[in-house]
């Protein structure tokens, strides 16, 4: 499984962490790997690994996000640009295996797919901010 692959599955379950109690996620993370064909135990526990470090960082990440928008609080904010941007925020800041011009990419091209018409330049507004 490709890396923008698992990266939208990983933006998935973080999304999912948002409605779901954290007794709960360990429960509605196995269901989610059930869904998913042709991911390898190796992909299974990368994704897990990668969300889980991402959703244990979320207050971290949320006011690193409110320090760098006018306006737009995380509190405001649509929950998929929301997390588009702490998935992006974390690469860029904690994952040392991913350039921050690739996780600006990869989250401009999620917010492309499951966010609004304005969701991409909004995210990407958000991340170059993030990224000086």
């Amino acid at each position: 499984m490709k890396r923008t692959e698992q990266r939208e599955h990983i933006f998935k379950l973080i999304f999912g962490a948002d409605f779901n109690e954290e007794a709960e996620q360990g429960t509605q993370a196995e269901l989610y790997f059930e869904q998913i064909e042709g991911a390898t135990e190796k992909d299974m526990q990368y994704i897990s690994e990668k969300a889980r470090k991402v959703v244990e960082k979320i207050d971290e990440i949320d006011a690193m996000i409110n320090e760098h928008t006018t306006g737009w609080k995380t509190g405001r904010m649509n929950k998929v640009d929301l997390t588009i941007l702490r998935l992006a925020v974390y690469e860029m800041k904690w994952d040392e295996d991913v350039p921050t011009g690739v996780a600006i990419n990869e989250a401009v091209n999620l917010a492309k797919k499951y966010s609004s018409e304005d969701g991409a330049s909004f995210v990407n507004g958000v991340l170059a901010k993030l990224a000086d």
